[in-house]
């Protein structure tokens, strides 16, 4: 199995998309996932643009990668300065990184337009800081900034710049598609042309070939393939596509696709059945919110809604599946709608462990009802935990661990003063009621807090569970502020995403829905792991 090297440039190509920042922090936390998920090469940051970018370095010096070599960003030296006065390039140096990407010129309009230079001084550029990283001691990747458009402009010059960082010692030569508009069948006739041309040079070592594809055209991760069947052995990328522009190619994608489907050796299955973990964990360092439909890792990546699907799957995954997602640590999803059929039904409840059989009602009537309720606004597609409650419900096996008596949320707004909220609640827990108020950055946000003040006197466990996304949606707003709302929330623990739906013309009691069935789908999850415990005690 041939090797395929993974180059991440999440920490600094990644972070030029808009929105995207990491502290030095957390560029080091996000460098030991990847260093545990055995990425080659992780490019830290540009020590010479900015004091964060150093100060990662610095930290990175106490740490001890098992797998990864750091790679430091910067450029050529500039123009009419000596290579060792250049304070870029000796920022470079200072690092500490034992790998360095330097990108240079290769397109005739930046040099010539962009820097107001001269091709020879071009060329010069990139031998003189080249042949001086390599001096001392640093492997080095030369980024040809711009290499696809170049080349179509003047392939003949392109080709000059790439001779001068070969000849002067460069390790990898990485083809650059930096404006992201290159075709497939461009990048992959170029990429084999600097294969032959390369071999030709007659070099006692010859650099690789790398690829660096961005997406503006929407076609990084396929560039980045052809490129690959080409001749390139080197893969640039960024976890979850995160980049400058339209991002750069997303490495959640090229990783599995070289692994699975291309036969490289890139990445172990172990560490593989790690990328939906690692693709949350670069979203939730980022603060952003994951992209459901991202290819391998996305929520809905093995998702099915429609009936004909869903039987399918049950007798054979690889009807409507291209790969096992098991195999990059995501789940398959059966979705739950008005499209849904009685096998939809069937494979939900039993992967949320809701038995049908001997209830009396059968998964027909399940789909009727789920399809009533669908008109009325509610979609369950997104509502793992009502859709649970609702079938329990249905087939008489809910029990409510907690009944609502009464509650009232009052808003005041005193001139320029912020509004303030407050909630009283009467719940019913078993025998006993308790009452209790309090505050909130709004009218939920005030339920909230009541209801967790008044449940964790029996549940103490709850402390675990918060809620992480609120929305709000107007069904139908021909009828104004007096329409139909629908309410979403996503809950979580340290086990578990759920989500819990409400309708309603009152968007309070909308809200109150989604949040009692939140609450109640977490408290059965605290009475199953009591249960399991004391069971596991009782027997030894």
């Amino acid at each position: 199995m041939e090797t395929m090297l993974i180059y991440d440039t999440t920490l600094r190509d990644g972070t030029q998309g808009e929105n995207i920042s990491f502290s030095a922090d957390e560029k080091l936390a996000v460098a030991r996932r990847l260093d545990e998920m055995g990425v080659h090469y992780v490019e830290g940051g540009w020590p010479g643009s900015n004091p964060r970018d150093m100060h990662f370095f610095d930290l990175a010096k106490r740490e001890t990668f098992e797998n990864t070599r750091l790679a430091a960003f910067g450029a050529t030296r500039r123009p009419g300065v000596a290579v060792e006065e250049d304070a870029n390039v000796r920022a470079l140096i200072a690092s500490g990184a034992p790998a360095v990407a330097i990108f240079g010129k290769t397109w005739r309009l930046h040099v010539t337009q962009i820097m107001k230079n001269t091709q020879e001084e071009n060329l010069a550029m990139i031998r003189d800081t080249v042949g001086y990283l390599k001096s001392c001691g640093r492997e080095v990747i030369y980024d040809a900034e711009h290499f696809f458009d170049g080349f179509r402009d003047d392939e003949a010059y392109a080709l000059e710049t790439l001779r001068a960082a070969a000849t002067a010692g460069a390790d990898w030569i990485v083809l650059c598609d930096t404006n992201g508009g290159s075709m497939v069948y461009d990048v992959e006739a170029a990429t084999a042309r600097i294969k032959t041309f390369i071999d030709e040079l007659g070099l006692a070592a010859s650099p690789g070939i790398g690829i660096h594809t961005h997406n503006d055209s929407a076609m990084a991760v396929a560039n980045a393939i052809v490129a690959v069947q080409a001749g390139a052995r080197m893969v640039h990328g960024t976890i979850n596509g995160y980049g400058e522009r339209c991002g750069n190619a997303d490495l959640t994608s090229l990783i599995p696709i070289l692994k699975m489907k291309m036969g490289f050796d890139c990445i172990t299955d172990a560490n593989l059945a790690k990328l939906k973990n690692l693709s949350r964990f670069v979203s939730e360092t980022a603060n952003q919110v994951p992209s459901s439909n991202r290819p391998f890792v996305g929520r809905s990546a093995f998702a099915h809604k429609g009936g004909i699907h869903v039987n399918a799957i049950m007798k054979n995954p690889r009807a409507y599946e291209h790969t096992s997602p098991d195999k990059v640590g995501n789940r398959r999803r059966v979705l739950i709608s008005d499209l849904a059929g009685k096998s939809n039904v069937e494979y939900k409840a039993r992967e949320l462990g809701v038995a049908l059989d001997g209830n009396g009602h059968d998964s027909r009537a399940i789909v009727d009802r789920i399809k009533a309720l669908e008109e009325k606004g509610y979609q369950f597609d997104v509502a793992d935990g009502s859709f649970k409650i609702l079938v329990e419900k249905f087939t008489a096996q809910f029990r409510p661990l907690f009944d609502l008596e009464s509650f009232r949320v009052s808003i005041e707004k005193n001139k320029d003063q912020p509004c303030t909220a407050h909630a009283t609640i009467k719940i019913g827990v078993g025998a006993s009621e308790e009452i209790t108020a309090a505050e909130g950055q709004g009218p939920v946000s005030a339920l909230d807090n009541a209801l967790r003040k008044a449940l964790g006197r029996f549940f103490p466990d709850l402390d675990g569970m918060r809620l992480v996304d609120f929305k709000v949606r107007v069904i139908d707003g021909r009828e104004g502020t007096e329409a139909r709302v629908r309410v979403l929330i996503e809950s979580r623990d340290q086990d578990e995403v759920w989500s819990t739906i409400g309708v309603s013309e009152d968007i309070i009691e909308a809200s109150w829905q989604a949040l009692a069935d939140s609450f109640q789908y977490k408290l059965a999850k605290i009475q199953k792991a009591r249960a399991a415990a004391k069971q596991q005690v009782a027997t030894g």
